[in-house]
């Protein structure tokens, strides 16, 4: 599986996220087979909803395609480390294995405050981190600082 490819699947969403003036994540599920099941980005804004994450809409879209809550053999994309809403989501689907992009330092519960899938909850997904991270942090860092009306010289790392 190339995690790149399907990252840079995760930004093109992330990407329409921002367009949409919202924290640009994107993120795609993959099933066994490659064949992308599931796709989401951030609609928070949008849908006046604290739950709109891009995980969560990634998972209940690969949901419906597979019929089924279960995504085991399934491996989650995103371009931000999940939250602890996302990774308990990432959990309860029994998604096999996650790969994410740029770390959050704030909310990240893939390591970064603390790693839920170390927890005894019965499901521990792999987890890789820092697939096309640069991209992903430029992208964040850029949606802010317009956001916050600088503009960053040479872009952001």
């Amino acid at each position: 599986m190339d995690f790149e490819a399907y990252m840079r699947e995760a930004l093109s969403l992330a990407r329409e996220a921002a367009e949409a003036r919202e924290v640009p994540v994107g993120c795609v599920v993959a099933d066994e087979c490659g064949q992308i099941i599931g796709r989401g980005r951030n609609r928070r804004e949008e849908d006046r909803d604290a739950c709109a994450h891009a995980e969560i809409e990634a998972i209940r879209s690969a949901c419906a395609a597979r019929g089924s809550w279960n995504l085991s053999g399934c491996t989650l994309f995103v371009t931000l480390e999940p939250c602890p809403m996302c990774a308990g989501a990432i959990i309860n689907s029994r998604i096999s294995a996650v790969v994410f992009g740029a770390r959050e330092p704030n909310s990240g519960s893939v390591g970064s405050v603390i790693n839920l899938f170390e927890e005894r909850y019965g499901h521990r997904p792999a987890v890789y981190g820092g697939v096309l991270s640069g991209e992903c942090a430029h992208a964040l860092g850029e949606f802010f600082d317009k956001l916050r009306g600088r503009s960053a010289p040479g872009g952001r790392p």
